[in-house]
């Protein structure tokens, strides 16, 4: 008996590969599509659309769905993506590659070194072995050695989950240990993701406060996705975490420093800036005084404590009072561990 067919259209016959690219292709040029209209658009089945949109979705493009007041789901990718082009470096581009990458050994036992090693294996397989190695003894010649650093290996998911939430700006509930406080839970919009001292932190709008604020990720225990979807501000910016803060952290509010420098130590301070509006006035013998706006006692503490017994505190009087107190801690510790 002769199988009856069902009238409309001929399925399409073509590779998993053809069928994405015609999947990219018509997300890219649409503000959307739900499943239904792409198992029209391909004529395969919705079991099929959902596998390749998974498939999309783990090569990294950024796909995101939103449910639609009919009840639709609609998938489209992150607003003002395109596809990239192939990306060429030269050979000084890579050596810069190379540079940053041995500045980010931090990072070991993270989805981010998952990524340049992903990244760094594609650039070995296209060139030659001799290049390859030259630019690797230039690496391992500017990694940083034996400055602590913070190891983030155990949190592997954590880490993925709010790299998720980041690129696909996507709400996320965050189980926080603040130091010396107890467990607390915050519901955050993911801004940036910043890298200071070798640290990772996770700066954006906490719904908790009503205010930006900035979380270390190791004190971070658990990570929710959230169904909602964030827009950032069109007027953030990075600053506004941070304030002015000499380092991230701005606890009180920003005051005139007036710090003097020894001639021993002068020519590490001309070295660096330190702040965007520093003033260095020379002195006699080769010492310096150097003058800048900025809060965060604790971390300016730490810095001048680095550079004793080199540096004084001219002002303010209260940092000033601090510096000393803390030399007079550390003196009288020393002392009743020598009797």
């Amino acid at each position: 008996m002769p199988t009856k067919h069902k009238l409309g259209r001929i399925p399409k016959k073509y590779s998993q590969a053809a069928r994405l690219h015609d999947l990219i292709r018509i997300l890219e040029a649409r503000y959307g599509s739900t499943v239904d209209e792409l198992v029209e658009e391909c004529q395969v089945t919705r079991r099929t659309i959902y596998r390749d949109l998974q498939a999309i979705l783990d090569a990294g493009y950024p796909l995101v769905s939103e449910r639609q007041e009919d009840g639709h789901v609609l998938y489209s990718f992150i607003s003002g993506f395109s596809k990239l082009p192939p990306i060429t470096f030269s050979l000084e581009e890579l050596m810069t590659l190379y540079l940053c990458r041995g500045q980010l050994a931090f990072l070991h036992g993270t989805p981010f070194q998952d990524d340049l090693e992903a990244i760094f294996s594609r650039i070995r397989s296209s060139m030659p072995p001799r290049s390859v190695a030259h630019l690797e003894r230039i690496a391992e010649a500017s990694s940083p050695r034996f400055l602590g650093f913070k190891d983030y290996s155990k949190q592997h998911q954590l880490l993925q989950d709010l790299r998720q939430a980041l690129l696909l700006q996507r709400r996320c509930l965050i189980h926080y240990r603040p130091a010396k406080r107890e467990l607390a839970s915050y519901l955050i919009d993911p801004y940036t993701l910043l890298f200071f001292k070798n640290g990772l932190y996770i700066g954006g709008y906490a719904h908790n406060r009503n205010a930006l604020r900035l979380f270390a990720v190791e004190r971070i225990t658990k990570v929710e996705l959230q169904t909602e979807r964030f827009e950032v501000p069109e007027d953030y910016k990075v600053e506004k975490l941070t304030g002015t803060a000499f380092g991230l952290i701005a606890e009180e509010d920003s005051q005139q420093l007036e710090l003097f420098f020894d001639k021993e130590v002068a020519h590490l301070i001309r070295e660096r800036v330190w702040h965007p509006d520093q003033l260095i006035e020379e002195q006699e013998g080769g010492s310096l005084i150097i003058r800048f706006n900025a809060s965060g006692d604790k971390e300016i503490l730490a810095w001048l404590f680095s550079f004793v017994p080199f540096v004084r505190v001219i002002g303010p009087q209260s940092l000033r009072e601090k510096f000393s107190a803390g030399l007079e801690n550390g003196l009288v510790f020393q002392a009743n561990k020598q009797q």
